[in-house]
C-alpha cells in the first residue's frame, strides 16, 4: 500500500533523537527553546511556543486571547476537527463560513455575512498547504476589531505575497504530525509577534505555572492560569530540529511530485477530473494533493478502486458540521455551506510525501484512470 503521507527519518534524525536521549534533560530542557529558536528563523516570527500537538497549539492559542466566555469564532468547516473543537475547549461558539471554490479555504465574502455583535475571532486555515485571502481576512479583523488565529498545519514553508506564513496573524499554528513536512512524532507550535501572547501561551502549556523547573531558585512557584500540561519533550524537539534542516529538500520534492501529477493527470484525457488551483501569489506548501473526481463517478467507489489497487487516497475533510457532535449541540445544515458540500462530496487525497518516487506516482494514475472509469460504469 502506497499512503497518502508518511515521514521521512534519516541516519542524522536518529543520531539526534539518540544524543538527546543520552544527554541531562528528556523533557523541558535546552533542546525546546533550541527547537522555537529555529522555528523563529525559519518563519521570520519573533517569538515560538512548542507543545505536544498541533491540537494543544491551537487549544492555547484561543486561550491567549482571553475572549469573554460565549464569544463567537468564525471558522471553515473543511478542516480537521481540531480547527473548531479548540474554540468549544475555551467555552466559545464555533460559526461557519463556507469555502471558496476554487481554493477551498474560507471565503472572506462569507466571512462578512457571518459577524454579529458578538463575534471577537476568526480561524482561518490554509487548506493544503495554500495560503487564505490574508489581506482580505486582515481587513475584516481590523475593521470589526477582530483576533485573527492561522491554522497553518498544512502549511509550512507556504508563502503569501512572496513572505513566508507564521506572522501575519495574530498567533499562527503549526503541526508535526507525521504526514506533515517535518515531524516530531507527535507536535506542534505556535508562532506571533506579541510577546504578551507569547508569554500567555508558555503558561498555558505549563499548568498555568510562572516558572520552569530550571527557572526557580527555590521550591516555591505560582500557578497563575488555567493552564494545561500541553510541554513537549527534548528528544522530540531534537528530531524537530534535525528535520527542519531538511526542510527546503522536503518542500522541493513535494512541488516535484505536484508537477508530475498535474502533467500527468492532465493528459489522461478523463473529463470533469479537476488539479489543485493555486492563486498566482501564493505557494503552496503541498502537504495534500487533491483532485475533484467527475461529477458522474462516485467518488466513495473511486476510493474503493483505488484502495483496491493498493493505493492508500484518503478524503479531506468530511466537513465538521456533519459529525453527530456538532448536529446534536449546534444544529448545523448542510444547505447552509453548498460550496463545501460540493467539494467534499467530489475530493480524494492522493499521496504525496518526501519519499514517494518517480515510479510510484505512475501507480497512482494509472490506478486513479482505471479507478475512474470503473466507477463511470
Amino acid at each position: 500500500m502506497i499512503p497518502y503521507g508518511r515521514q521521512s527519518i534519516d541516519k542524522d534524525d536518529l543520531r539526534a533523537v539518540e544524543e538527546a536521549l543520552t544527554s541531562d534533560y528528556l523533557t523541558t530542557g535546552p533542546k525546546v527553546s533550541d527547537f522555537e529558536k529555529v522555528l523563529c528563523e525559519f518563519t521570520g516570527a519573533k517569538y515560538a511556543v512548542a507543545v505536544n500537538s498541533g491540537t494543544s497549539a491551537l487549544d492555547i492559542a484561543v486561550g491567549a486571547l482571553e475572549l469573554p466566555k460565549g464569544s463567537e469564532i468564525i471558522t471553515t468547516p473543511f478542516s480537521f476537527a481540531a480547527s473548531t473543537n479548540c474554540i468549544l475547549y475555551n467555552g466559545c461558539k464555533p460559526v461557519f463560513a463556507d469555502i471558496d471554490k476554487k481554493t477551498y479555504n474560507i471565503d472572506p465574502k462569507q466571512i462578512r455575512k457571518k459577524i454579529t455583535s458578538k463575534t471577537n475571532a476568526i480561524i482561518y486555515v490554509d487548506y493544503s498547504g495554500q495560503p487564505c485571502d490574508i489581506d482580505e481576512i486582515k481587513e475584516i479583523a481590523k475593521e470589526k476589531n477582530l483576533k485573527i488565529i492561522e491554522d497553518a498545519a498544512h502549511a509550512l514553508g507556504a508563502k503569501y505575497k512572496g513572505k513566508l506564513v507564521g506572522g501575519f496573524a495574530d498567533l499562527t499554528e503549526f503541526s508535526f504530525h507525521p504526514v506533515k513536512h517535518i515531524t516530531t512524532g507527535e507536535g506542534g507550535a505556535i508562532t506571533t509577534n506579541s510577546e504578551e501572547l507569547y508569554k500567555k501561551m508558555r503558561l498555558l502549556r505549563n499548568h498555568g505555572i510562572d516558572k520552569t523547573p530550571a527557572e526557580r531558585t527555590s521550591y516555591k512557584y505560582d500557578m497563575v492560569l488555567l493552564g494545561r500540561n500541553y510541554r513537549i519533550t527534548d528528544i522530540q524537539c531534537a528530531l524537530g530540529i534535525s528535520q527542519m534542516k531538511k526542510i527546503d529538500k522536503f518542500l522541493k520534492r513535494r512541488k516535484d511530485i505536484v508537477n508530475q501529477y498535474n502533467k500527468k493527470i492532465s493528459s489522461l484525457g478523463t473529463g470533469g477530473l479537476e488539479i489543485p488551483f493555486v492563486a498566482s501569489d501564493r505557494e503552496n506548501a503541498w502537504h495534500l494533493y487533491t483532485v475533484l473526481v467527475p461529477k458522474e463517478a462516485s467518488r466513495d467507489k473511486v476510493f474503493d478502486e483505488m484502495r483496491k489497487r493498493g493505493i492508500g487516497v484518503n478524503v479531506h475533510y468530511i466537513p465538521t458540521y456533519k459529525f453527530s457532535y456538532y448536529r446534536k449541540n449546534f444544529g448545523f445544515k448542510d444547505s447552509d455551506y453548498p460550496v463545501t458540500e460540493e467539494v467534499s462530496s467530489r475530493i480524494l487525497s492522493l499521496p504525496v510525501y518526501y519519499g514517494l518516487t518517480d515510479e510510484q506516482i505512475d501507480t497512482v494514475v494509472k490506478a486513479l484512470k482505471e479507478s475512474i472509469d470503473e466507477a463511470k460504469t
